[in-house]
């Protein structure tokens, strides 16, 4: 190659991979207050208690504080970059959310359709009424069908997990969204829809599934197409293409107090096999994504719908996302919040510094995004695995909160 072609190709790339500017002024952030992250972070990443992450913190729109810390691997100690790409598993499940939001401002769907409406597979379905000491339990109709909102809100009553035929599908990744929904529809619930709030990843899957049949695309491409791409988030992604490999962070769990890979076993599989011939799209957890990716998806949703001019999701139907929508129902993963349409929603001052009203959602390996529209704020935490995961994360949190100036 040419040398003059050659320094063009580097040249573009330094620009392509080159982070958004970091402007703290307009952020109106303390840089002093926001400097102290990275150093908390280096801590925990010293005690090897996690590999390395990647925080970010925007607000006003402008972008305040992009940090990379510690390592993708710990075993090769091949260092976090501000892209690196994570699996960010349930904060997946808000972009399932919007895909049928769209649909339902397009009329396809009503948010109180009944499920069985669209999928009729779930016709006939039964509800647990007792169950005695020896395993074995009783099973009636229940009082009324499971509907969409049921499943956006988690109080349909459907497992937290997929059942025992195919237990193993978030290591393997080896039956299609359609046939594991079709196993998930002939489960029995476990309550009457509405009168609790139990996480279930497979009424996720569901909606995922209804997304395919009323768009007639695939899940993955009905994201890519009316999501991913109009937003231009160009490394997130539910599949992993070959030349993205090399900047995806490696799954680690705390065996035996020392910090390791994950093994094959645990959930998402062996990492660094990039879930190869996986054929489950996985809508409650399948999404790969970069920090500044997930920043550009939450900032569209605090824009009110809104990317660039650009209008992917009506105002009124963010606002009835992010609502809250579970009452007083025990509901939520954090102390003070309940559920939205699949959106966790702060409903009282939390000891976090969120305000009333923020939402958000984690994954299972410690990331979490969230939006604070009171304070104008977005914030994303990428990690993967390790024993020091949470403290890391509320760290970052609480940090975040004292960092504001104005």
């Amino acid at each position: 190659m040419p040398r003059r072609i050659l320094l063009l190709v580097l040249f573009c790339f330094v620009i392509w991979a080159a982070p958004p500017a970091v402007d703290v002024k307009r952020a109106g952030m303390d840089a002093e207050s926001l400097a102290r992250i990275p150093g908390r972070m280096k801590v925990l990443v010293g005690k090897e208690v996690i590999a390395g992450t990647v925080t970010l913190l925007q607000r006003h729109g402008a972008l305040a504080h992009l940090e990379a810390v510690g390592y993708t691997d710990i075993e090769t100690k091949n260092p976090m970059r501000p892209d690196s790409i994570f699996q960010i598993m349930s904060m997946t499940k808000p972009f399932t959310g919007v895909a049928i939001m769209m649909l339902a401002e397009e009329g396809k769907l009503g948010l109180n359709d009944p499920v069985e409406k669209h999928l009729p597979e779930f016709r006939g379905q039964s509800v647990i009424a007792n169950r005695a000491n020896d395993g074995s339990r009783t099973i009636r109709k229940p009082q009324r069908p499971i509907t969409i909102r049921d499943l956006m809100t988690h109080t349909s009553g459907m497992p937290a997990m997929p059942p025992e035929p195919i237990k193993d599908l978030y290591q393997k990744f080896h039956v299609r969204l359609a046939d594991a929904v079709t196993m998930y529809s002939q489960q029995p619930l476990e309550f009457e829809p509405g009168s609790k709030w139990m996480y279930s990843n497979p009424g996720i899957a569901t909606l995922g599934r209804l997304v395919e049949v009323l768009s007639d695309q695939t899940f993955e491409g009905f994201i890519e197409a009316r999501i991913l791409k109009p937003l231009g988030m160009s490394d997130s992604f539910l599949f992993p293409p070959a030349d993205k490999r090399d900047r995806i962070v490696t799954n680690h769990q705390t065996l035996d107090g020392k910090l390791r890979p994950a093994t094959a076993e645990a959930l998402g599989g062996d990492s660094r096999r990039y879930r190869k011939d996986a054929k489950y799209s996985m809508p409650e957890g399948g999404l790969y994504s970069t920090a500044t990716d997930l920043a550009v998806f939450y900032q569209m949703v605090l824009n009110g719908g809104v990317h660039r001019g650009k209008r992917l999701l009506s105002r009124a139907s963010v606002d009835l996302m992010t609502a809250l929508h579970t009452g007083d129902l025990k509901a939520g993963h954090n102390p003070g919040t309940g559920f939205g349409l699949t959106w966790e929603v702060s409903k009282e001052p939390g000891l976090n510094l969120w305000s009333v009203g923020t939402y958000g959602h984690g994954g299972a390996f410690g990331t979490h995004g969230w939006v604070d529209t009171k304070k104008d704020l977005v914030g994303v935490f990428l990690v993967q695995g390790g024993a020091g995961v949470n403290e890391a994360k509320h760290a970052f949190i609480m940090m975040a909160g004292a960092a504001i100036a104005d």
